[in-house]
């Protein structure tokens, strides 16, 4: 196999020189060159900084190269996330990570200025995470939901990193129980790449599951573009930039994000006849659903459908712009997702 596009040019072969590395570094523009045979496996990396630490222990400019190289780095498949993938940059302090297929194969090359310069989408996100939380029951009695942890980040950090990773990076949180917590968590969001603002619904007084729309949009007086609105408890992957397409593509007012839902009924069924004679029985029969995943695209004419202060959920805005004849749209989410409602979904999604 041979490695083609810009990936070639910061690739050298196992007999390369100290000299061809540099070259390689230096047409990448990057610190790095990544040693491949000629099946593109990856064999080692090789920074700057260990060539130079090569020269200093006598390497010459025709040694080879690989003598000098690591020859266990550290790598990521192609499934990890951008958020995992400047995890693992941050915590090694390192500014490349190189890409491998199940075999080692050589397949990408992630960098840290393409993990945080993704240029940033114009649309704005609400994050609703004012909720107590109360199917969690002692969990959340000094602990906000959205603050519980998930693989070492709590979950909102986990929902964040995602707008972030789509491009998204002004970014609202509703706060209500606990709002102190969570602001004092989260801060004004720039280490997690973004900038974050508060909307504070009066926790006595709980505006639902749409009502925090409202004060956007009485606070933000010019809104062009559909906001993204997420629950501040789900544990899902999903490209908003995508769902934001498909929203545009579909001219809807909403677009639900949503996901098939299987139930096993655990009885027999009957189809029972008007004279109580019984057709047929189905034993334990299957059923499937779509349903809302609590993500939604929301046009600025739909978010002005939102009362002030007043309680109002995401199904009363859907059922609204139904009733105006307006477009509403189902965007199909595929991959896993959780949740977070009850101690057995968040040990689900603690792998346990």
């Amino acid at each position: 196999m041979t490695i083609e596009g810009p990936l070639s040019k910061v690739c050298i072969g196992p007999e390369a020189t100290v000299r061809e590395a540099l070259e390689a570094i230096d047409r990448g523009a990057s610190a790095i060159a990544l040693v491949t045979n000629n099946d593109g496996v990856l064999h080692g990396v090789l920074t700057d900084g260990d060539i130079r630490r090569g020269l200093l222990r006598g390497a010459q400019l025709e040694s080879k190269v690989l003598e000098y190289a690591n020859s266990n780095p550290h790598v990521v498949g192609r499934d990890a996330t951008r958020a995992s993938v400047l995890d693992l940059m941050r915590s090694l302090r390192i500014s490349e990570v190189p890409v491998v297929d199940d075999g080692g194969t050589l397949v990408g090359l992630h960098t840290l200025t393409d993990i945080v310069g993704r240029k940033p989408l114009k649309n704005l996100a609400v994050i609703m995470a004012g909720g107590k939380g109360t199917r969690l029951g002692a969990l959340t009695k000094d602990t906000p939901k959205p603050l519980m942890t998930v693989a070492d980040r709590t979950i909102i950090e986990w929902i964040i990193l995602g707008l972030v990773e789509s491009g998204i990076t002004n970014i609202y949180v509703s706060v209500a129980y606990l709002a102190e917590k969570i602001m004092d968590h989260l801060g004004d969001g720039s280490r997690l790449g973004c900038s974050i603002k508060y909307l504070h619904e009066d926790p006595e007084k709980p505006l639902n599951t749409a009502g925090a729309l409202g004060l956007l949009h009485h606070e933000v007086k010019e809104i062009d573009e559909a906001v993204i609105v997420t629950n501040a408890d789900l544990m899902v992957r999903y490209s908003a930039g995508e769902l934001l397409a498909f929203h545009e593509a579909k001219g809807a007012a909403v677009t639900v994000a949503a996901r098939p839902y299987t139930h096993q009924v655990p009885f027999g069924v009957l189809d029972i006849a008007e004279d109580r004679s019984i057709n047929s029985v189905v034993e334990k029969p299957t059923v499937e659903f779509e349903i809302s995943t609590g993500i939604y695209a929301v046009s600025p004419e739909a978010l002005a459908m939102v009362p002030y202060m007043e309680p109002y959920s995401m199904p009363e805005l859907v059922k609204a712009c139904i009733d105006e004849s307006k477009t509403v749209a189902a965007w199909p989410i595929d991959s896993d997702w959780i949740d977070v409602g009850t101690p057995k979904d968040l040990a689900t999604a603690k792998g346990q």
